[in-house]
C-alpha cells in the first residue's frame, strides 16, 4: 500500500476543512453584543423630491436676521434658476459641497421629524443639509459640515415661475389728477 493517499480524498478534506472554517462565525469568548450596532429603522423624509424639482433662485446668508433680505435676494436670480431635478433612480439631482458636478442625492429622514438632503447612508452625514424649513415656495437648507456650514452659511432657494410664464406686470400707480384750478373771481363790478 502506498503511503500517499489518493489526491481526491485530500482535495475532499480540504472541502470539509474550508466547510469547517466557514461555519465559525465567532470567536470563542468573544461577546456578540460588542460588536457595531444595527443602524435604526430608516425613517421617511417629511416630503418626496418631486416636491423640490423646479427651477430655484439661489442665494445664502450666515445671519438670521439676513433671512427675509436673502430671500429677496435669492428671487431676484431666477434670471439665472439653479435647476433641482429627478434623479433616475428617485433621488433629485443637487450639487454637494465644492463640487462641480450635481450628482443623484436623497431626501432622507432623521430623528425628530428632521428632514435631510445628502448622499446614499445614514441621515445627518456630514455631506447632508439639513431642511431648516420647506413651505412648498421657500427652501432653506443649513450644512452639516460645521467648516462648510462656516463658508457656505444657509442655503435659500426660492422657487422660480414656471419657464415660459412671465410675471404679471406690475401695474402702474394711477397718477393723481391735479386738482382743479380755482375758477377767477369776477372782478367787482363798477369798475
Amino acid at each position: 500500500m502506498s503511503r500517499f493517499r489518493p489526491r481526491s480524498s485530500r482535495a475532499g478534506l480540504l472541502a470539509l476543512l474550508a466547510l469547517m472554517l466557514a461555519a465559525c462565525t465567532t470567536t470563542p469568548g468573544h461577546d456578540q453584543s460588542e460588536q457595531a450596532p444595527l443602524p435604526g429603522p430608516i425613517l421617511p423624509p417629511a416630503f418626496g423630491g418631486q416636491e423640490i424639482v423646479g427651477r430655484w433662485g439661489l442665494a445664502a446668508y450666515h445671519k438670521p436676521e439676513d433671512r427675509e433680505r436673502t430671500e429677496v435676494a435669492a428671487r431676484g436670480q431666477c434670471k439665472q434658476p439653479y435647476v433641482i431635478a429627478m434623479g433616475p433612480t428617485g433621488g433629485v439631482i443637487m450639487h454637494l459641497a465644492d463640487q462641480p458636478k450635481p450628482e443623484e442625492l436623497r431626501l432622507k429622514g432623521g430623528p425628530g421629524g428632521k428632514t435631510y438632503v445628502g448622499p446614499d447612508g445614514e441621515a445627518g452625514g456630514t455631506q447632508d443639509r439639513e431642511v431648516v424649513s420647506f413651505d412648498g415656495r421657500v427652501l432653506i437648507l443649513k450644512w452639516m459640515d460645521s467648516e462648510v456650514q462656516g463658508r457656505y452659511g444657509n442655503m435659500v432657494y426660492v422657487r422660480c415661475a414656471p419657464e415660459g410664464e412671465k410675471r404679471p406686470p406690475v401695474k402702474p400707480k394711477p397718477k393723481p389728477k391735479p386738482a382743479p384750478k380755482p375758477a377767477p373771481k369776477p372782478a367787482p363790478a363798477g369798475t
